[in-house]
């Protein structure tokens, strides 16, 4: 991912000027000739002894704290890949998750800390490092799932409102399995449909599990459940959650870097260690998978 995850957004607000915000990272451009000539994003990074990760205040993938403190799986992990790398501070850049990839591409913050989910649409876009978690989908439902919702087919037989984030995947998935256009409410983060389901502008929430779960464990004494995870499978093929931090498509010596510090992590375990107070478990460690995999249309 602390204050209610309904609070998170406001509390970005509240908090931008203790963490930057797009429009004031833009400042901080960097020159992309200057940068080449210096060796590069990891070098320059080194050097100014901070780097900066987009994130889009998603808990449990990144998000700032009531007292403004920058946290969640990628942020954390961020924190220990980068000090391997020799790079000492992370700076946190808040922007909607639809903004994740112009943001990077525009050289306002120099990675994508967000838990983004690894796609062939996204690698023509940006290089992902390969993933740190795999997620499956679920859905958010009134207690006692009166719809009887476990898959996409029972939304659209039930005809009923699916809540997606704008931006995520299963804005996608929703549309390509076959809900209709005007049963696909868009919300902006989480919390914004979390309040979309409970005042019933939509019948249900579409995300992974672990954001689910992370949300609803923010509103215990509301009457509304997680159901089990479930398989996405568009045209025959399963569309597995990977998600994994986004860079630059020039930046592929700080991609190769950032793989190596994260394979070492895989290996000896302390990735489950760094991801695990988020609630990951160790069925949503990714192995020894790899982005290219994911990137395949």
């Amino acid at each position: 991912m602390t204050s209610s995850r309904r609070d998170f957004l406001r509390n970005g607000v509240l908090l931008a000027g203790a963490v930057p915000i797009l429009g004031a990272a833009g400042c901080s451009t960097t020159d992309p000739e200057k940068e080449k000539a210096g060796g590069g994003t990891l070098e320059r990074a080194k050097k100014q002894g901070y780097i900066q990760v987009g994130y889009a205040n998603e808990a449990p993938y990144g998000f700032t704290t009531s007292d403004g403190k920058l946290t969640g799986e990628a942020p954390e992990l961020a924190k220990v890949i980068f000090k391997e790398l020799g790079i000492n501070e992370v700076r946190g850049v808040q922007v909607a998750f639809d903004g994740l990839i112009p943001g990077v591409q525009a050289r306002r913050f120099d990675a994508i800390a967000a838990g983004m989910f690894i796609n062939p649409k996204r690698c023509a876009q940006i290089s992902f490092a390969d993933p740190e978690y795999i997620a499956k989908t679920a859905f958010m439902v009134p207690k006692g799932n009166p719809k009887g919702l476990k898959t996409f087919d029972d939304a659209i037989k039930q005809k009923v409102k699916v809540g997606v984030m704008k931006g995520a995947a299963e804005a996608d998935y929703a549309e390509k399995l076959g809900v209709a256009k005007g049963d696909i409410k868009s919300f902006p983060d989480g919390p914004g449909a979390f309040d979309g389901l409970k005042a019933g502008r939509c019948d249900c929430i579409a995300l992974t599990r672990i954001s689910l779960v992370d949300l609803l464990s923010k509103h215990k004494n509301d009457p509304f459940e997680v159901t089990p995870a479930f398989d996405v499978m568009i045209d025959g093929k399963e569309q597995s959650g990977a998600g994994g931090f986004g860079f630059r498509t020039a930046d592929t010596d700080l991609v190769q870097a950032f793989n190596g510090e994260l394979t070492e992590l895989k290996k000896n375990g302390r990735l489950l260690q760094i991801l695990q107070p988020f609630g990951f478990t160790q069925a949503e460690m990714p192995g020894d998978r790899k982005a290219a995999e994911f990137c395949k249309a």
